[in-house]
């Protein structure tokens, strides 16, 4: 596969999941001082890599659970619910976010404690912090086993996620799983770039579980990465605006999950079938994962969803559009 080592990828799989003790101590950890709500902080692709695990986290509990903005939340007037009795948690892949670290100093300066996952112990992020899990790897996937471990530890400490062993123990086979479904999917990733990597405009629908992932692709891969102009919209909002815009000619992605908000899925799918000759389908149902229960299926969906297309698709829009991945002309080139 183009630009995927898989060597490299099975060492950092077994890297992410090496790290469930630590993880698991630091929710008995924060367990043992005792909260009374999560607030999760992230922005860009972090915000969209918590939004799932937020998603999931509320089907299993009514714990107060607020994943916010960091720039926004630094700018926010009405912080009653951050309180010393708050459990923040946060990452950076680079460790040297800006917003990530004007909030968490800001949480500081509020004599509230934060923890979280940075590249490193050294980063700028992982010293301002009171426990940091080491991400080295960053990927997506990666990051989302190391995420719902911790949420479902924390979960399955109140009493609200018991089978949080048997997930943790089967999520470690989760790399090779995806590895597989990379195989499977690539040459149809090969064909989609090659139909559309150079379209002027390009709607994008998730929902649920995969809306995180499907506003981290279209914005953070297409948009930054490929400068493809595209317009991310829940299955739900679809039918509120966007679906006005659907010719012909318009290329429709639309990522199908499998969790109670897949009939608005397939409403947006039964429109598209009849007004674009464009509509390209992604459905989670038709990848199965060996070696982990069906009942974990949603939680991993947003990990396939991430291997199909933030990965695999999107190394070939690469090569369609001759743009590199790695080159950007403002973001973190200068000071804005």
């Amino acid at each position: 596969m183009r630009n995927f080592d898989i060597e490299k990828y099975k060492k950092e799989g077994e890297l992410a999941y090496s790290k469930r003790a630590d993880i698991e101590k630091l929710a008995d950890t924060v367990t043992a001082r005792g909260y009374n709500n999560i607030v999760i902080i992230g922005i860009g692709g972090t915000w969209a890599e918590w939004h799932p695990v937020v998603h999931v986290m509320k089907r299993y509990t009514d714990l107060p659970i607020y994943l916010e903005n960091a720039a926004e939340l630094c700018v926010k007037k009405d912080k009653r619910f951050l309180t010393k009795d708050s459990l923040v948690i946060t990452a950076s892949a680079s460790g040297n976010t800006k917003e990530i670290l004007n909030a968490v100093k800001m949480c500081k300066d509020m004599g509230i404690e934060a923890v979280g996952f940075s590249k490193d112990m050294e980063t700028p992020l992982a010293k301002e912090l009171t426990y940091t899990i080491a991400n080295p790897c960053g990927d997506c996937e990666h990051s989302y086993v190391m995420y719902f471990m911790l949420a479902l530890k924390l979960l399955a400490n109140r009493g609200e996620f018991p089978n949080y062993e048997k997930f943790a123990d089967q999520i470690g086979g989760i790399f090779d799983n995806l590895i597989r479904i990379r195989e499977e999917f690539d040459p149809k990733a090969a064909d989609i770039a090659r139909a559309y990597a150079k379209e002027p405009y390009n709607i994008f629908v998730g929902s649920g579980t995969l809306w995180g992932e499907t506003y981290l692709f279209s914005m953070c891969i297409l948009e930054e990465m490929q400068w493809v102009r595209t317009k991310a919209v829940t299955s739900a909002d679809f039918f509120h605006g966007t679906l006005e815009l659907v010719e012909k000619d318009v290329p429709v992605f639309l990522f199908k999950g499998v969790d109670e908000y897949r009939e608005l899925d397939n409403r947006v799918e039964k429109f598209c079938e009849k007004f674009t000759d464009k509509l390209t389908v992604i459905d989670i149902a038709d990848y199965d994962l060996k070696g982990i229960d069906d009942e974990f299926k949603v939680i991993c969906s947003p990990m396939i969803l991430t291997a199909l297309v933030t990965e695999r698709l999107a190394a070939h829009y690469e090569l369609n559009t001759g743009h590199s991945l790695e080159f950007r002309r403002y973001y973190r080139q200068f000071e804005y």
